[in-house]
């Protein structure tokens, strides 16, 4: 009997796709690959990518009244910000306090929740970061701006710990003010400083 070798067809033995398909699913999986990097890149930066517009970013550190925070996040999303807010809060923000100073606008803001201020650092290598404070004398518009800066506000109580100006002394700013009013709202002074910023990162 005589046995006849079964032919092979181009394309087929040896490979699941033909040359030119092998070719082209490499070629998308690269500019895939390039676009998973690319992400990653821009969350490491604390940005999503399609952050291509400018953006100023609003730090609160372990803030204690609902209604400031809420108000916060409204002219955060007014200005195009995000907002980051550092832990542990003094409120949840299930708070009817919260929802009613920023119900309307609360769940189109851009809004992150961070453990530790060290953690916000970490997620953002490369960002400045600007301490607001009374206790020292550089006035906020003597700063010069820039997309992607981080303005940092403290506790309505106690503003930013001690230890964090000490380690950032030529980062701190502060809004001049006449004695007898002794501070500023927290959402006040964030908004006299955040649309400083962005005339300055607009002009």
């Amino acid at each position: 009997m005589n046995h006849k070798k079964p032919s092979k067809k181009p394309g087929l033995a040896g490979s699941a796709l033909p040359p030119p398909a092998d070719e082209l699913a490499k070629t998308l999986l690269a500019e895939d690959l390039t676009e998973e990097a690319e992400a990653a890149d821009a969350a490491d930066a604390g940005r999503d990518p399609e952050d291509r517009v400018t953006m100023l970013h609003v730090v609160l550190i372990e803030p204690e009244i609902p209604p400031n925070t809420g108000n916060i996040a409204r002219l955060c999303l007014a200005a195009g910000a995000r907002l980051h807010l550092v832990g542990p809060l003094g409120f949840s923000l299930d708070e009817k306090a919260l929802r009613r100073a920023g119900m309307d606008y609360w769940h189109l803001c851009d809004v992150r929740q961070w453990a530790s201020f060290d953690e916000l650092r970490l997620a953002a290598p490369g960002a400045r970061f600007y301490y607001l404070t009374t206790k020292t004398e550089r006035c906020y518009w003597e700063a010069a701006f820039a997309d992607g800066d981080h303005l940092v506000f403290g506790r309505e109580t106690r503003g930013l710990p001690e230890s964090l100006l000490a380690e950032n002394p030529a980062d701190c700013l502060t809004i001049p003010m006449d004695p007898a009013a002794r501070s500023l709202n927290l959402a006040t002074a964030a908004g006299i400083v955040l649309y400083e910023a962005l005339r300055q990162v607009r002009s």
